[in-house]
């Protein structure tokens, strides 16, 4: 059976004891590389894999120092501690450039952890929507390749129709979400999802500017059972920027499967061009 697209992205193969060798996915690229998800993905996918692993995916921070190029590449990954319920690892991307020599492309941050049974409460609740069978599903013809492998259902914020140069009054959207065709969700695959909002900038101001994430952190609320609840279903997602200011914006974003749970919040800083 052939994998989904997106487990062929993110598919790794040993090296040697922290290091591992991918290629990037035509499937999955974006304007000047890889779709950024779809890189932290593999990030992560990398850790997960690790055999000295502790516990399940609790924070991820993705640090894009540059593009990685079409072709090969190495995840070179380090645990650089281990507590009683928190393990802490750092993680590059490396790639050869066009003269032979290894350039970090992506740093990385992750801390796994051993989540147990507590009291616990949230204080987001998933806002009241229509379900997504009520929202039409967006296509995205001649847009980034990566858009292929998403079903997306805009309901508010859509991306601008015209690019006039009108000032929005605010940059929040939100969308049914899930991956095309569906599979099954996976701490991966939530990540990946957490980055797919477009750059709050172009809703703000209606002008299509050059932009591109910096750094993004996702924190993981979802633990196995809530991602084994959520199957393939539709994730809601809603992003907001929250401040615009010399070449740079942060925007955050939260989604909730559709029984209501918040599953991640994700936290980046963006740069843009005038």
């Amino acid at each position: 059976m052939k994998p989904h697209a997106f487990d062929a992205a993110t598919a790794l193969d040993l090296v040697a004891p922290g290091r591992y060798a991918g290629r990037t996915s035509e499937a999955y690229w974006n304007m000047v590389g890889p779709f950024g998800g779809c890189t932290a993905a593999t990030v992560l996918k990398a850790v997960l894999g690790h055999p000295e692993l502790l516990g399940v995916p609790l924070s991820i921070t993705v640090n894009y120092a540059g593009a990685l190029a079409q072709g090969s590449f190495e995840v070179q990954l380090l645990p650089v501690r281990t507590n009683r319920s928190t393990q802490h690892w750092t993680a590059a991307i490396v790639q050869n450039d066009a003269q032979g020599q290894p350039v970090v492309t992506t740093t990385a941050t992750v801390i796994t952890a051993v989540r147990r049974e507590t009291w616990s409460l949230s204080d987001l609740p998933m806002p009241t929507v229509p379900r997504p069978a009520e929202a039409q599903a967006m296509r995205y013809d001649q847009a980034m390749a990566w858009l292929d492998h998403y079903e997306l259902r805009p309901l508010s914020g859509l991306i601008p129709q015209a690019w006039d140069g009108r000032q929005h009054d605010h940059s929040v959207s939100q969308l049914w979400m899930r991956d095309q065709p569906p599979r099954p969700l996976d701490f991966c695959s939530l990540l990946a999802l957490s980055d797919i909002f477009y750059p709050r900038v172009w809703l703000r101001r209606a002008t299509r500017v050059p932009a591109g994430t910096v750094s993004i952190t996702t924190y993981f609320h979802a633990g196995e059972k809530e991602l084994r609840e959520t199957g393939n279903g539709y994730l809601l997602g809603q992003a907001r920027g929250q401040e615009f200011r010399n070449g740079f914006f942060d925007q955050s974003a939260q989604l909730w499967n559709e029984a209501g749970t918040l599953l991640c919040t994700s936290h980046q800083i963006v740069y843009f061009k005038e």
